[in-house]
């Protein structure tokens, strides 16, 4: 069972940087970050490929949002820039354990972290 531990998360202000980061205890292939804020659904926020050349991210965190994975520490982070209270959320990790085309379907999830940004 692979688990996966994002960190990262806090206070910001609005137009502040946060990065988040999960690891992973074993071998995973695509990688995402989705978030949930309350009364909402859950949303992908961005993704990257097992091979990290493909990365998808939603329309609201264009330009502000990078995705990036460290292999060698099997780590995915997002690094959040620019930060709004929109961004407010919790924010999970998502892998995917085997490998596949989809850059938006997960089937292994972390625990969250809660990021809120103040205004």
């Amino acid at each position: 069972q692979v688990q996966l531990v994002e960190s990262g998360g806090g206070l910001a202000q609005a137009g502040d940087s946060l990065r988040l980061s999960c690891a992973a205890s074993g071998l995973t292939f695509n990688m995402g970050w989705f978030r949930q804020a309350p009364g909402k659904e859950r949303e992908i926020v961005a993704a990257i490929s097992w091979d990290g050349g493909n990365t998808y991210y939603a329309d609201s965190v264009k330009g502000r949002f990078a995705i990036s994975r460290d292999y060698a520490k099997n780590t995915v982070f997002l690094q959040m820039n620019s930060l709004k209270p929109d961004d407010t959320a919790v924010y999970y990790c998502a892998a995917r354990l085997v490998r596949a085309r989809s850059l938006t379907e997960y089937d292994h999830w972390g625990q969250g972290t809660q990021v809120t940004v103040s205004s």
